[in-house]
């Protein structure tokens, strides 16, 4: 394990939990560094895509329903109105992955504070779901290989 590996896989659970996990346990790197690390990268993703989230949300509305009325009438939005800030930051970490999720939320009019509390909470428990689920099936393969 060296620290071009660690960033590797912050760069890529930045993009996505599910590279950079599966990508983590292939290069034999300590679980519970890479379940850290994946966090830490996803974790700032969605830093990042809500500190530009003003912005972001004027574009993507402009860019997609043309206006907030048009919004209102997505299934998505039934969606958010059932499950709110809790429901998309326990699951698009998992769903859409960290940044885009953090822009739906973002889009769909979320407070800041309360999204990143939610899918920081959503990260934590998707990477350590994830690699305890990849480590125990490695060891599974290893075990049948024997």
């Amino acid at each position: 394990m060296n620290l071009e590996s660690i960033l590797v896989i912050f760069a890529a659970s930045a993009a996505e939990l599910w590279v950079a996990i599966p990508l983590g346990l292939v290069m034999k790197i300590n679980p519970i560094i890479i379940a850290t690390v994946s966090a830490a990268g996803a974790i700032f993703a969605a830093v990042c895509v809500t500190l530009l989230g003003d912005n972001l949300r004027t574009r993507l509305l402009k860019w997609k329903y043309d206006d907030e009325k048009a919004l209102k009438k997505t299934r998505l939005y039934n969606v958010w109105n059932k499950y709110g800030v809790i429901g998309l930051g326990l699951l698009s970490p998992l769903i859409f992955g960290a940044p885009l999720g953090a822009a739906v939320g973002i889009a769909l009019g979320a407070r800041k504070n309360g999204l990143l509390l939610w899918m920081s909470i959503g990260i934590i428990i998707w990477s350590i779901g994830l690699t305890v689920a990849g480590s125990m099936g490695l060891l599974a393969l290893e075990t049948l290989a024997k």
